[in-house]
């Protein structure tokens, strides 16, 4: 592995656990990020020259450490009468001694904290997953763009002011109890789910799959499921992302194409995953005779993983909570997704009845989703050119290169 690379990977599993180490001591989610940074764009400048540590992780802990120690003596230096500061130094100084010993200690209570903590109410929705989504899933401002389907400055200005606000408010870096804690358990399951798509399927890059990423987000639904096991839709969530990725050892080729879910070899899916998600969604459907959308998610994802064939799938099922969640939880992607239960319970023409109702919708101009499953209905109707035609389309939309190649594929001569 090439020095970069080890970066890369060592960024992804790191990034959140350090961010939120720092977040613990500064009290200031900005500051901490940056420091975070900093150090990575150390480990970029000195790793390929000097060899990569014995340690990275302890090695980008300190480096970030001694950054944060820096910062706070120059801002105690420049403004004598910010006391919390010189407070805030000297207790990062204290800890310095101890810094890599943490590095063996359960830093679980810290990623929790840091979610909460992203997720405050006083941040408007769209600021809270944005800012968590970076904080925790380090992902780019152009991959969060991809996932709310907004522009990326958009999402750059919505970081920003969650941080200013965070800060200037000095909101306590602490996971919530009582109805203050279910008050923000629905922004916090949204960060983790969209987290955990950008590792299903990844907005851009050369990989199909971010697999790394969905796990961490599978990791932090199983401590909050049990942090909340009153809560079905907590364990609703962790259901669906179990079921979801017992597919990952089937959802590519050897050399990493995408396979698609009705061509998938089912022999390479985790049985394992699958029981826990199944117990799970019913241990979440025993809390409440109303299922909420995780939950409704789950159970379409439990449809795919009971059955022994793609022949076997129950659509008419599928396509039921499809309707259900549109009720529960209406959105563009919601539709697309319902077009395509309806195409193959009922039939590819009412399917593209509820896709070509989407076809002026502005969330989805910048997608290649809808346009993907247009091209795929349109081919089964045999209106090849038409089908070709948005194939095409979604390849210029997606950021994924893998995916990309796939929906060039389909738009070639032939759409098998």
């Amino acid at each position: 592995m090439t020095a970069t690379a080890a970066i890369e990977a060592v960024w992804r599993i790191e990034q959140p656990k350090l961010a939120a180490r720092l977040t613990r001591t500064l009290r200031d989610v900005g500051l901490a990020e940056e420091v975070v940074q900093d150090a990575f764009v150390q480990a970029l400048e000195r790793w390929p020259r000097d060899g990569i540590p014995h340690n990275p992780a302890a090695w980008l802990t300190r480096v970030a450490t001694n950054r944060a120690l820096d910062r706070l003596r120059r801002t105690v230096l420049i403004d004598g009468k910010h006391r919390q500061l010189a407070v805030d130094l000297a207790e990062l100084e204290r800890a310095m001694p101890d810094i890599e010993a943490a590095l063996d200690e359960d830093i679980d209570d810290d990623l929790l904290r840091l979610i909460f903590t992203s997720c405050h109410p006083m941040l408007p929705a769209e600021q809270r997953a944005a800012l968590a989504l970076r904080m925790l899933g380090g992902l780019s401002v152009p991959e969060i763009a991809r996932a709310f389907l907004v522009p990326e400055a958009t999402v750059a200005q919505r970081i920003v002011r969650a941080k200013r606000t965070l800060r200037d408010a000095g909101i306590a870096f602490e996971t919530p109890r009582g109805q203050e804690r279910r008050e923000r358990l629905g922004a916090v399951l949204e960060v983790i789910y969209l987290i955990f798509n950008e590792g299903y399927v990844a907005s851009s890059g050369p990989d199909w799959l971010r697999i790394d990423l969905s796990n961490e987000a599978m990791r932090l639904g199983r401590l909050l499921a049990a942090l909340t096991p009153e809560q079905p839709e907590a364990i609703g969530l962790l259901s669906l992302m179990e079921l979801s990725a017992s597919r990952f050892g089937a959802r590519t080729d050897g050399a990493g194409n995408p396979i698609l879910l009705l061509d998938q070899d089912r022999g390479r899916w985790d049985w394992s995953l699958i029981r826990r998600g199944l117990d799970g969604l019913k241990r979440a459907m025993a809390l409440t005779p109303t299922p909420g959308p995780y939950q409704l998610q789950a159970m379409i994802a439990a449809c795919h993983a009971r059955a022994m064939s793609a022949a076997d799938i129950d659509w008419i099922a599928i396509a039921a909570y499809y309707q259900a969640l549109a009720l529960a939880a209406p959105s563009p992607i919601v539709e697309v997704n319902r077009a395509v239960a309806a195409g193959m319970a009922f039939g590819p023409a009412q399917g593209l009845a509820i896709a070509d109702a989407l076809r002026d919708e502005p969330r989805l101009k910048d997608t290649h989703l809808l346009p993907t499953v247009r091209g795929d209905l349109l081919a089964k109707l045999g209106r090849m050119e038409e089908a070709r035609a948005e194939f095409r389309r979604a390849a210029e939309l997606t950021g994924n290169e893998r995916e990309r190649a796939l929906l060039l594929a389909r738009a070639g001569p032939s759409l098998t």
